[in-house]
């Protein structure tokens, strides 16, 4: 074939679309429905089966609204659990609130996001890494390292504590706003820098940028609580005064799960990243002088394990995952045989998971709890039950079911506690990471 398209290749195209009538069936059909439509797999679909052999209770599922926010709501969720068992609560629904740790994700993220301009100062104003922070400069989206980050420095609270508002359950024009800010505050700073300013002139500069940041923030959620009244009735309808308390008491009290034992696992099989060595991410994070983010990378078969160990357990599990591949939304289905295409389009599509990874097709996107297990009679995972943040009308009232082969293919890291490693990976742990550009797509966050 020549560098062009000719006519007769043209002409060859079409020939070999018309030999074929089922093309002229799929065009047919496509014309009058969207592809998934025509491509779903029915077989797929009458096996949904929302029955497990092991399944953790729990509440109603909650609304990220038209926000990022899925690995805060993740978190949150997994936390919950462990307040609802602390003070014997019904499953119904409690939550903690989101709004509350996502105002403090933005002020923090707005510091983070000035620190690396200033670090940064010297580098090319159109060079690949200033313009990748100046791209997407105060996300909702995050991180498991980052949500703890988050925890360990304010707590939580209930959500009565500090309820949504309309900015914290839709972003977006609050986010232009502040993103508009960001970006200004960024010029001011590289140019004061080219004009000899000293860092530290640079940051009292940048304490200034914040006050108004702050106000900013605080106008679209108001003051979240240093201290608040609690109390509550239990499942026994007995009442509890704790009085006045902290976010960080509470959390320490009513939740304590101990994040320190925590530890995320990925699953890149890519060959810049071999398996049993310790990640991280240039210039990724929230809270300057937080938790870094560090990933493990092992098998998908030891991310199997640890997840259904700690579900056997009674502990959920958070994870990320690219969510919009071979997804039935309306049915909360995660299944890699839920779409046909290759029947319809008549070509395979071949990519398998480090090609996707190497060229773009696909990264961790969004972020859920796994809530249950089917093993089979071996101790095998056959399926997983996903507790997702889109409120409760898809799937099992809001609950999805992901197969174990789409686990293997999409599932991208699991935060588990450490007891779930064998010796040889939590060695690992006290090994220096490699860091990896900041473009890499064990950067994507979760939204």
């Amino acid at each position: 074939m020549q560098p062009h398209i000719t006519p007769d290749d043209l002409a060859k195209f079409a020939a070999a679309f018309d030999a074929d009538p089922k093309n002229r069936l799929a065009a047919n059909a496509v014309a009058q429905n969207d592809i998934a439509a025509v491509a779903l797999n029915r077989a797929s679909v009458n096996r949904i089966n929302h029955t497990y052999s092991h399944l953790i209770e729990t509440p109603e599922a909650t609304d990220q609204g038209a926000t990022g926010r899925c690995w805060m709501f993740a978190g949150l969720n997994l936390m919950r659990l462990a307040a609802i068992q602390k003070m014997n609560l019904k499953m119904e629904k409690f939550e903690l609130s989101q709004a509350y740790l996502m105002y403090w994700d933005k002020l923090e993220k707005a510091n983070f996001f000035l620190e690396n301009i200033i670090e940064t100062r010297d580098e090319p104003l159109d060079g690949r890494l200033v313009m990748w922070l100046l791209a997407d400069p105060l996300p909702d989206a995050g991180q498991w390292d980052m949500f703890v980050s988050l925890v360990k420095k304010y707590g939580v609270v209930p959500k009565t504590a500090m309820p949504e508002t309309k900015s914290s359950a839709a972003s977006r024009l609050m986010n232009g706003r502040l993103v508009a800010k960001l970006r200004e505050f960024a010029q001011t700073l590289r140019d004061r820098s080219a004009h000899g300013v000293t860092v530290d002139d640079l940051r009292q500069a940048k304490a200034a940028m914040l006050t108004d940041f702050h106000r900013m923030l605080t106008i679209h959620f108001g003051k979240p609580p240093a201290s608040f009244e609690w109390a509550w009735r239990d499942k026994d309808k007995a009442f509890h005064r704790h009085g006045i308390i902290t976010p960080q008491e509470f959390y320490a009290e009513y939740v304590g799960i101990d994040l320190d034992d925590m530890v995320c696992l990925i699953n890149a099989p890519t060959q810049d990243k071999p398996y049993h060595k310790l990640y991280t991410v240039a210039y990724l994070g929230n809270v300057v002088g937080g938790q870094p983010v560090r990933y493990l990378n092992a098998d998908a078969e030891v991310l199997k394990k640890a997840a259904a160990d700690s579900i056997v357990d009674g502990q959920a599990v958070w994870f990320g995952s690219d969510v919009g591949q071979m997804m039935q939304g309306d049915l909360g289905l995660l299944d890699m045989d839920v779409y046909d295409y290759e029947l319809v389009y008549g070509v395979p599509f071949a990519l398998d998971k480090a090609g996707r990874l190497d060229y773009g097709h696909s990264r961790m996107t969004h972020a859920m709890l796994f809530t249950g297990v089917d093993l089979d009679e071996i101790g095998h995972p056959v399926k997983w039950r996903v507790e997702n943040s889109w409120g409760t009308e898809r799937g099992d009232k809001g609950y999805m079911l992901m197969t174990d082969r789409w686990f293997e293919e999409y599932l991208y890291e699991i935060a588990v506690s450490k007891r779930y490693l064998s010796p040889d990976l939590l060695a690992v742990l006290d090994t220096e990471p490699v860091v990896l550009p900041p473009w890499d797509p064990m950067g994507a966050l979760a939204r």
